[in-house]
C-alpha cells in the first residue's frame, strides 16, 4: 500500500510533463505542416531542376584529370 504514495505523484509529475510537451510543440508550430516533410522525398530539389547539366561524379572527374 505503501507504494501508491510513490507511483501516484510519479504519474501526475509524467502527466504534466507530457502535457506541458505538447502544448510547447503546438506553441512553436511543430504540428503545422506534417505533410511536407514525407512529401519532400518524392520532388527534385529546385537547385537540381534549375541545373540541366548533369553533376560530375568523382570518379568522372578524376579519369578526366588523368586523361589530360
Amino acid at each position: 500500500m505503501s507504494i501508491i504514495y510513490i507511483l501516484i505523484p510519479i504519474a501526475v509529475l509524467l502527466t504534466a510533463l507530457g502535457i506541458y510537451l505538447f502544448f510547447w510543440a503546438v506553441k512553436t508550430e511543430q504540428f503545422d505542416d506534417l505533410e511536407k516533410q514525407g512529401m519532400s522525398i518524392l520532388f527534385d530539389d529546385e537547385e537540381s531542376t534549375d541545373n540541366q547539366k548533369p553533376k560530375k561524379t568523382e570518379d568522372q572527374g578524376n579519369s578526366e584529370q588523368s586523361n589530360r
